[in-house]
């Protein structure tokens, strides 16, 4: 919204701006807050301090969400589900009916790619907006909820959704819970979360993550599942540009910063990498280039007598280089299937915007 924005009188002009187009999801839910603000009565001295509070943590999460790098699908449907939520509490409010809102998703894309970092931040927004009583995320993965003995594995799934009561519970790589047969424990595990679905329901969100295909195919031999989880977010791969701007905001957190010729270097290996593999564009690869460039700096440094502060902070071409050549050797396809995923092409850990 340019300069100071629309300023609607009631929600219905909300609605006609939303639907003709004229703002964004996520306007259209700051929109809201504006008129409840306006219009709420006088409130007693302490709840109008807690309101403030949420109105902060709010803003302070989707701050968060536009600072990520890329990912703009992704960030359009997180506004969207948090206009969902305000304006089915304002028709409450209004005496006017609802629709339940089932808010459990699958996320898909590479590793490196975001997910848990948007994970985090929905267990934040859900909370501020009233959905979730707290705002923590639960991590697991196959082996935190399959045991190897019957009856171990309800009892390590049943521990988890106990931890994650109250907030999110993300199971990355969840398509593994479906790779060992009928006979496989897995199952069962997919059978107690089912069930403390229903059990729990409105308690707590789930959120299953995994690679693009092997999503599609869970869900594909699990129908029940893909009803459950009505909301999917596809995390597209960082290009090229994304990943440099990610290498620049990882330097500045450290206090370091790439020489003209460093950061020339680091973008010629970033396209080679984008070209070599459908798999380079994760954030776990900048961090990886960074964090050995930091220490092939540290080496060079440590040669000389004196350096002065800028020599401290500076990554020349050279680190870059060094490092980038450790990571290029390391990453090519013969090696990735075996070091890194076994049975997989490469994708690494999580990155900037983590998993």
């Amino acid at each position: 919204m340019a300069g100071p924005g629309p300023n609607p009188r009631t929600v219905d002009d909300v609605l006609a701006w939303l639907s003709a187009g004229r703002i964004s999801s996520g306007e259209a839910l700051v929109l809201f807050q504006r008129l409840e603000t306006r219009a709420a009565p006088p409130a007693p001295a302490g709840d109008g301090e807690a309101d403030g509070e949420r109105q902060r943590r709010l803003e302070a999460v989707m701050a968060e969400l536009d600072a990520l790098i890329g990912l703009a699908p992704v960030k359009e449907l997180v506004r969207e589900l948090a206009a969902l939520v305000e304006i089915q509490r304002r028709r409450a409010a209004a005496g006017l009916s609802t629709e339940p809102m089932a808010l459990h998703m699958v996320f898909t894309g590479n590793p490196g790619t975001g997910k848990t970092t948007v994970a985090r931040l929905l267990a934040r927004l859900f909370h501020g907006l009233g959905v979730l009583p707290r705002e923590h995320l639960v991590e697991c993965e196959r082996a935190d909820l399959v045991g190897e003995n019957i009856g171990h594995t309800a009892q390590r799934t049943r521990e988890q959704i106990r931890k994650a009561l109250g907030g999110v519970l993300f199971v990355d790589e969840a398509y593994a819970l479906a790779r060992g047969g009928e006979k496989d424990f897995g199952k069962e595990a997919i059978d107690t979360l089912v069930k403390a679905m229903e059990d729990h329901k409105d308690e707590f969100i789930v959120i299953l993550a995994g690679y693009r295909d092997e999503m599609e195919q869970f869900l594909s031999v699990n129908p029940g599942l893909r009803s459950r989880f009505p909301i999917h977010m596809d995390f597209p791969d960082y290009t090229p540009e994304e990943l440099y701007q990610i290498a620049l905001r990882l330097c500045q957190e450290r206090q370091y910063r790439l020489s003209p010729a460093a950061g020339l270097r680091l973008k010629r290996f970033l396209a080679e990498e984008a070209q070599a593999s459908p798999y380079a564009g994760n954030a776990r690869l900048v961090r990886n280039l960074i964090e050995r460039a930091v220490r092939r700096q540290a080496v060079r440094l440590a040669r000389r007598r004196h350096v002065s502060r800028g020599d401290l902070m500076t990554l020349e071409a050279s680190d870059v280089l060094e490092a980038a050549h450790q990571l290029g050797t390391r990453h090519r396809p013969d090696h990735r299937v075996a070091v890194l995923h076994p049975g997989k092409p490469w994708a690494a850990g999580a990155g900037v915007a983590r998993g």
